[in-house]
C-alpha cells in the first residue's frame, strides 16, 4: 500500500521502527477503554504483531495506519479499519491521537483521508464507528464527517466499575 498523503499528515503502514510508539500507545491505560485492552502488551508480542502487519486487508480483515505529521515525520496517532467485510462492503473505523498532539486538526484530516481511501480504493459502501456517549471529541469528529447516529447500545462498556452507553455511527457512501 502506498502512503495516503494530505496537507499536514501522512497515513502510512506500520514499520519496525514504530515499536516504541506502538508500545507506548498500547500500554497507556487511558486508551484501554476504547481499545478494549485489559492487560499490558510486551515488546516481544508487539514486535511479532509488526512482523505480520504486512498482511493484506483482505486477508487480515483489518488495517492499522500510523498518522504521521508530514513536516517532522513524528507519529501523532493511529487510525484503524476493523471488521473489514468486502462481501458487504463495510468496515469499522477507530482513531487515536496521542494527547500531546490533540486539537491540531490531525484527527479531522486523518478521518477525511481514510474515508476517501475506503470509498475510492476499497470500494466500500459504508463505515461505522462505536463511540461511548461521554466521548464528546469523537462524537464531534465523526458527526463533522457526516456520520449519523443510528443506535445506542445501553450499558455496553464497563469502565472503572460503571457501565457506559455506546453509540453506533454510520457513514453510507452517496
Amino acid at each position: 500500500m502506498q502512503n495516503i498523503t494530505g496537507k499536514h499528515i501522512t497515513l502510512r503502514a506500520l514499520e519496525p521502527d514504530d515499536l516504541d510508539f506502538l508500545y507506548n500507545i498500547e500500554n497507556n491505560e487511558s486508551f484501554w477503554e476504547i481499545s478494549h485492552t485489559q492487560t499490558p502488551f510486551s515488546k516481544y508480542i508487539l514486535k511479532q504483531y509488526l512482523e505480520n502487519a504486512h498482511l493484506d486487508i483482505f486477508e487480515a480483515k483489518q488495517l492499522r495506519l500510523v498518522i504521521e505529521e508530514k513536516l517532522t515525520k513524528k507519529q501523532v496517532g493511529m487510525i484503524d479499519l476493523f471488521d473489514f467485510n468486502p462481501q458487504h462492503k463495510r468496515a469499522g473505523v477507530g482513531i487515536l491521537i496521542h494527547p500531546d498532539f490533540q486539537s491540531n486538526g490531525f484527527a479531522t484530516e486523518a478521518l477525511s483521508l481514510l474515508i476517501n481511501y475506503t470509498f475510492t480504493h476499497l470500494d466500500l459502501h459504508q463505515l461505522y464507528a462505536n463511540i461511548t456517549s461521554d466521548n464528546s471529541k469523537s462524537i464531534s469528529l465523526f458527526t463533522k464527517h457526516q456520520f449519523e447516529k443510528v443506535g445506542v447500545k445501553k450499558d455496553w462498556i464497563l469502565s472503572k466499575g460503571k457501565f457506559k452507553n455506546e453509540i453506533l455511527f454510520q457513514l453510507i457512501k452517496e
